[in-house]
Parts: structure tokens; C-alpha cells; sequence
């Protein structure tokens, strides 16, 4: 695969925080024992709907935040939208750095605004495509165009209602970043650190460096860090070579 060095995010982001760790466990108390057994190696993590339906999901929030860790909160958030906007107020308070949202305009435009109401610093990430879809799954969920085509045209109506950013594969980034620059943050799920990925459900994959050098701003990992036998030397890992292709390329 080619690159264009120059997509490389120029954004002021902490290199430690370019690595977001998805927090997939079955509960919260395994979810705080993973965090204190990765220590420092992570400072970003991404909590979703398995830990949502365990419950206890606000209190570890929180309990992450009084750590100083920075939080995602995915639960795709996708209903009418004066429901979201509820749900998007609800959440604001609790501190978290971004969250995201899967639906149309309206849906989208909702949740910026509710984040906005609350002075805070919640971010809005519209959902484009699933890193689990290829083209097969879209022509069967009637999307008549390319995985591209539609991250685009997803990413474009993200900008303009607003959003802070989007989920984009690392196979999209590139586009993104040459159609519309530095506008929207882009986090880019799907990251497989090793030379022989296992088949898993994860079907637009990219390695570390691929990613960021596509023109994603974060990456998100779970199974590769959670898995391994010492998944803080996992961490630290990955977060090394994250460092190494930031420094070596002037980009802190």
C-alpha cells in the first residue's frame, strides 16, 4: 500500500491519546480491572453497548474520568431525534470526549445541538459505515454505491451539521482527508497490529501505521490489546510505534 505522508494528522492531539482502547468486556468490574492492570500504556478508552447492558455504566464513566482518562462513549445513538437530543443530554454532564451517532440530518443535527446546550465539551462523531460491512453487506442493506461513496457523502452532512467527527475505516480515511482536509476528526476502528490477521468479524481492516498514515487521527483496538498475554505490554507496544511514526515524520 502507497501513502501520502501528508495525511498525516497535523492535529494537536497528545500521541498517547491517539490510541483508544475499546473496552469490550461482559461488566464494570471487569472493565476497572483492565484499566489498572494497563496503567498509563492507555489514556483513551471506548466504552460500549456490552458494558452499557451490564450496567453500571455512568458510575464507571465516571470512575474513569476521576483517573484522568479520556472517554468515548459508542452506543450509536439512533432513534427519532428529539430522542437522541434527550439521550445526548443526559449524557453530556458525565464528561465524556465524544459519542456517537448513527442516523440521518435530522438525527445528527439534534445531537449537536443537545451537546452544545450543555457548554461542555462533548463531541458528536457520526457513524458512516460499519468496519464489519463490505460491499456485499451494503448491496444487501440497499446501498446502490461503493463503501467510499457513501463514507463520503456521510462525512460531507457530518461537517456541515456540525460534528466534531466521524467512524471511518482506514480504507476511507485517505478520501476523506483529501476531499475535506483537516475539518472532521477521524477515528478509524478496525486496526489488526500483527502481520497475519485472524479472520474475526472486522472485515476493513488496517495496521497501525496504515491508518494514521491514511489520515486517521485515533485509532481504536480491543481484541489485539485485551488477548494478548500481557495486554499492557500490548499497549506499550503499539503506543511505541504510534510515537515512532509521529516523531520521525516532525508531527507531535
Amino acid at each position: 500500500m502507497t501513502h501520502d505522508t501528508c495525511l498525516l494528522s497535523q492535529k494537536p492531539i497528545p500521541v498517547a491519546d491517539r490510541l483508544i482502547f475499546a473496552l469490550d468486556v461482559p461488566g464494570p468490574d471487569a472493565a476497572r480491572a483492565l484499566v489498572e492492570t494497563l496503567g498509563d500504556a492507555v489514556t483513551f478508552y471506548k466504552i460500549g453497548l456490552e458494558l452499557f447492558m451490564a450496567g453500571g455504566y455512568f458510575e464507571l464513566l465516571d470512575w474513569l474520568r476521576a483517573r484522568d482518562k479520556k472517554v468515548f462513549v459508542d452506543l450509536k445513538f439512533f432513534d427519532v431525534p428529539e430522542t437522541v437530543r434527550a439521550a445526548v443530554r443526559q449524557l453530556a454532564p458525565h464528561g465524556a470526549s465524544v459519542a456517537t451517532v448513527h442516523g440521518n440530518d435530522a438525527i445528527l443535527r439534534a445531537a449537536v445541538e443537545a451537546a452544545g446546550e450543555q457548554g461542555g465539551d462533548l463531541g458528536i462523531l457520526a457513524v458512516t459505515a460499519l468496519t464489519s460491512l463490505d460491499q456485499a453487506d451494503l448491496n444487501d442493506l440497499g446501498f446502490a454505491c461503493d463503501p467510499k461513496t457513501l463514507v463520503l457523502s456521510r462525512a460531507r452532512r457530518a461537517l456541515e451539521i456540525g460534528c466534531r467527527g466521524v467512524i471511518s475505516s482506514g480504507l476511507e480515511a485517505a478520501e476523506l482527508r483529501r476531499n475535506l482536509g483537516d475539518k472532521l476528526l477521524v477515528i478509524t476502528p478496525g486496526i489488526r497490529p500483527v502481520l497475519n490477521r485472524p479472520a474475526d468479524d472486522q472485515k476493513r481492516t488496517l495496521d497501525v501505521e496504515d491508518a494514521f498514515l491514511s489520515g486517521a487521527d485515533h485509532i481504536v483496538i480491543g481484541r489485539p490489546i485485551r488477548q494478548a498475554p500481557d495486554p499492557r505490554a500490548a499497549a506499550a507496544a503499539i503506543q511505541a510505534r504510534i510515537a515512532r511514526l509521529f516523531a520521525t515524520t516532525g508531527v507531535v
